[in-house]
């Protein structure tokens, strides 16, 4: 699935992103800048490099696995066998359950009926608009544990229903058919209805189902001609087009061979030349011995096996992972804090998170290439690079020998299961944390067997058996203050953000969530992480560096808009977009029209999803193209009429252009949609005071903040309402609440000082103060 990166929302408005920092002294504004320049002021940027080189005269073309079969039998066989094989196939007796006719579901909002119409198999089923349709089902899809069916849709879309096959043996619940959605989808309003965008096969599966994936959508048309060149996914699908290769081979048999060190082929897989070696038998670790080892084959397996979004269109062969895709970061709908996974993020975002993926291990030492399977059996796998004399034994793992608590994975690669049916293992290959469960509650493995005994139990367990090796520190404390709004929140992650112990993946999270806690002793932090090695940490940091002001903000970004790769570059012309160029050299100028094309670009390669043109209206505004934010928020609207965030920053360009009417008939129209809306009931709020409306003001602005009690913005606004409307008391007993859940917001606790001193209550007044005087001091390193 695809995941939608934003670009930083309206003035004001809450709709993908947090609002930006607002400091409201100049004296604020000041600290920051200053903190920020320290070292900066003289650093100037090389003349910008060409971004793309100029289109190949001969590129190379796809040949198809039969090519490759006839010189690889070994690996061709090994990769019939494989789930990439039969990643999409044409519907057909051959490919569909044996019983497939008669069958389905009889009741409920996923009831069908399957048939064969000749040798065509068809679906009967009701898709919430049209009634109940009779389909030809086109492509199986996916095969084990599950297979989906997809259908054709309208003008080119295909769709996946919500029906699948439980690939499983029957004596594990298998071999019937079940509702993906296990009866929460109930019609076609709901986002996740089979007949709606969610679930349309060109937008979220088909990159990563096929081979050479042409989307070919048209937004004018609102159609699609996707094309392929293989339709599952095959050899030139992790290789690349095969040609050059192909023409290798037959120049090598002709005794003529050309361009032998890479043998033709677009993308070089071969592993690097050494091997892992047991050089201290008492650690019992393996260590690399041999040329180094780079991230090709890593970045070749992300580009499927990560929960990303796309940005280019298509997708090249042979290009590192950030140069065609944006990572979903630790997200908090998507793994937990401590970046066990939570939501369907594959394997890609877990794994660059272990110390293994650190030590130079790639997918191809735990899994064969081509058949997809483990190099081993069971504890076998782990063994080839763990001594088994050590690890492999009830002295480290402390449980009976072939139990289930034995195997490694049990307590190092924890599932989590999808789909129903689906259980996916966590690649992170972390150390068992009940301690963390108890203190922040992340799951841990123990739960699996032992959820009576409870998380202290487990935590003692684990302690008892290495008293002289206390559990390391680990960057969930960091991350769970950010996410929980706690007093140490800015602290934890400035600190995590510039320790470079830890995984990219963790500290560029820690960055991203940094900006709403942003004071002039963090902002160091975005200056050290923009400089960062690590491509994680200079996306990441040129995100949060939107939060600086501008004269802060653009002699630590401009180097960027000439990185070498594209997710950095986007992420720069984003935090610049509002920034004034008049006194740009004409090279940054150039720099930065070359990043924003590709920003522009990498939107529209979701073109058909209302948020793309959600992003562009938002980019458009802050270039200060007015007519051009409202063009791609109608855009956004044509495409899904419901979308109520381009309804909301519809009206807020609006009211910038003074034009409330305007304003509140978008704002109407999208609490109709939403009653219960926060930005929607908020800006319709802010709309009432200006109108002097007041009661309805507070009623509106009472209600956004009760919608998302989370948000100390919403929060602070409502108090200050109910204090101007004459109860101050009532103010305080709001803001003490709000501050309850969100420690680290100081413009609660400066609301809540002056507050408190107004009615008289100097202690608490006082009590306030120096939590505040607290969160600003002392300093925090730019590096450990």
């Amino acid at each position: 699935m695809t995941s939608i990166a934003p670009i930083p929302p309206l003035a004001g408005l809450t709709v993908h992103a947090r609002a930006p920092l607002r400091v409201r002294s100049r004296r604020g504004i000041a600290a920051i800048a200053c903190a920020i320049l320290v070292g900066c002021a003289r650093h100037e940027a090389p003349d910008p490099a060409p971004i793309a080189s100029a289109p190949e005269a001969d590129p190379p073309g796809y040949v198809g696995g039969d090519a490759c079969a006839s010189c690889h039998p070994a690996e061709a066989a090994a990769y019939r066998t494989s789930d990439h094989a039969r990643a999409m196939q044409v519907a057909s007796r051959a490919t569909l359950p044996a019983d497939f006719a008669g069958k389905g579901l009889a009741h409920g909002p996923a009831a069908a009926t399957f048939s064969y119409d000749g040798d065509a198999p068809r679906v009967r089923m009701a898709d919430g608009h049209r009634g109940v349709l009779d389909l030809p089902v086109a492509y199986t899809f996916g095969v084990d544990p599950l297979l989906q069916l997809l259908v054709p849709g309208e003008r080119g879309a295909f769709q996946a229903l919500p029906v699948a096959w439980d690939a499983r043996a029957r004596e594990r619940g298998g071999q019937r058919w079940f509702d993906v959605n296990e009866g929460r989808v109930r019609d076609a309003s709901d986002p996740l209805h089979w007949s709606g965008l969610e679930q349309r096969w060109n937008h979220q599966c088909a990159d990563c189902h096929s081979t050479n994936l042409r989307k070919r959508y048209s937004l004018p048309d609102d159609a699609y001609d996707t094309q392929w060149a293989e339709l599952a996914v095959s050899c030139e699908a992790c290789h690349g087009p095969g040609s050059r290769h192909v023409a290798w081979a037959e120049d090598r048999a002709s005794a003529a061979p050309a361009s032998a060190s890479a043998a033709g082929l677009v993308v070089d897989l071969r592993p690097a030349r050494g091997e892992w070696t047991m050089t201290d038998a008492a650690r019992g670790i393996a260590t690399w011995s041999g040329d180094p080892r780079g991230h090709g084959e890593v970045d070749a397996c992300a580009r499927c096996h990560a929960r990303r979004r796309q940005i280019v269109d298509p997708t090249p062969s042979g290009e590192p992972f950030l140069d065609t895709h944006v990572p979903a970061l630790l997200e908090e709908d998507l793994y937990f804090a401590d970046g066990q996974i939570r939501g369907e993020v594959f394997e890609w975002g877990s794994f660059v998170q272990s110390r293994m993926y650190r030590a130079g291990v790639t997918c191809s030492d735990c899994h064969d290439s081509h058949s997809g399977g483990l190099r081993a059996d069971g504890n076998a796998t782990c063994a080839r690079c763990h001594l088994a004399s050590r690890f492999d034994a009830p002295a480290h793992h402390h449980h009976a020998p072939d139990s289930a608590g034995a195997r490694c994975v049990s307590c190092h690669m924890p599932s989590r299961t999808y789909m129903v049916v689906d259980p996916r293992r966590d690649h992170s290959l972390r150390v068992p944390r009940p301690d963390l469960t108890v203190a922040i509650g992340t799951p841990n493995p123990c739960e699996g067997c032992h959820a009576e005994r409870g998380a202290r139990w487990a935590a003692d367990a684990v302690a008892a058996w290495a008293p002289e090796n206390p559990q390391r520190p680990q960057f969930a404390t960091a991350l769970h203050s950010g996410r929980s709004g706690l007093a140490d929140a800015e602290r934890a992650l400035a600190t995590l953000a510039v320790d470079a112990t830890q995984p990219a993946m963790a500290r560029a999270s820690a960055l991203a969530m940094l900006p709403p806690y942003l004071s002039a002793r963090s902002a160091p932090a975005i200056a050290a992480c923009v400089r960062d090695d690590e491509p994680l940490m200079r996306m990441a940091g040129a995100t949060a560096a939107w939060a600086l002001p501008p004269e802060a903000r653009t002699p630590l970004v401009l180097p960027l808009l000439r990185d070498r790769l594209r997710a950095v570059r986007i992420a720069a012309a984003g935090a610049l977009a509002d920034v004034p160029r008049e006194g740009w050299r004409p090279a940054d100028r150039a720099a930065f029209d070359g990043a924003l094309g590709e920003l522009v670009a990498s939107e529209l390669c979701v073109a058909e999803r209302p948020e793309a043109h959600l992003n562009l209206g938002s980019l458009r505004a802050r270039l200060g193209e007015r007519d051009a934010a409202h063009s791609e928020l109608a855009q956004a609207l044509r495409l899904s009429p419901r979308f109520v965030p381009a309804l909301v920053n519809e009206a807020d360009l609006l009211r910038g252009e003074g034009r409330d009417d305007e304003a509140e008939a978008r704002l109407a129209e999208a609490l109709r949609l939403e009653p219960k809306e926060p930005t929607a009931l908020h800006a319709l709020g802010l709309l009432r005071v200006r109108q002097g409306r007041r009661d309805e003001a507070l009623d509106l602005l009472g209600r956004a903040a009760a919608a998302a009690p989370d948000d100390a913005r919403l929060a602070l606004v409502h108090a200050v309402a109910v204090a101007d409307s004459g109860d101050v008391r009532a103010a305080v007993r709001l803001l003490v609440k709000a501050h309850e859940r969100r420690p680290a917001e100081r413009a609660l606790l400066s609301a809540l000082v002056a507050y408190e001193r107004e009615v008289g209550d100097v202690q608490a007044a006082r009590r306030h103060a120096a939590e505040l005087a607290a969160l600003s001091s002392p300093s925090i390193p730019a590096r450990p």
